[in-house]
């Protein structure tokens, strides 16, 4: 099946497909005018690389984006993962992988000091995806929401 899988650089007209699998992995329906604003964006930014996965008929299947910043304590660019997901009928690995070798592929040609992702640790399958892919657990990360009324977690403590 895979076989039959293309991947190339995200375009503008993608932003309808790559929302509707957002949403289906996140089980939330996204304001849809705030994500085409944000999507194009994003990949409008010479330091982000956006990838989908096309089946034969160039329907999208899989997306992967990877966002670039310069990062004080690194010495320069660094690079991270920012979402990566595929139509759940094709599951993650096969696709997966292929997206993120062509992304690391794409990565090559650029200076950059380190590639990182953020995992939810209960995504075992992803987390497996990216140790193959020859990423080490290097960090934990700790997320800071906002509630109802705007205000951050912690700082509405205080």
């Amino acid at each position: 099946m895979n076989s039959l899988i293309k991947i190339r650089s995200a375009k503008n007209h993608d932003a309808k497909k790559i929302y509707e699998l957002l949403c289906e992995k996140e089980d939330f329906l996204f304001d849809i005018a705030t994500f085409e604003i944000n999507y194009r964006i994003c990949i409008g930014d010479a330091r982000n690389i956006y990838m989908v996965a096309v089946d034969k008929s160039n329907v999208v299947v899989g997306f992967i984006s990877c966002h670039g910043q310069i990062v004080l304590h690194h010495g320069g660019v660094i690079y991270e993962v920012k979402e990566l997901f595929i139509e759940k009928k094709y599951g993650i690995n096969g696709i997966g992988k292929m997206l993120l070798r062509e992304m690391q592929t794409e990565l090559s040609k650029k200076e950059y000091r380190s590639l990182e992702a953020s995992v939810d640790n209960q995504k075992n399958d992803l987390i497996q995806l990216y140790k193959n892919a020859g990423f080490d657990q290097k960090q934990i990360k700790l997320i800071s929401s906002k509630i109802k009324d705007g205000k951050n977690k912690i700082l509405s403590q205080v």
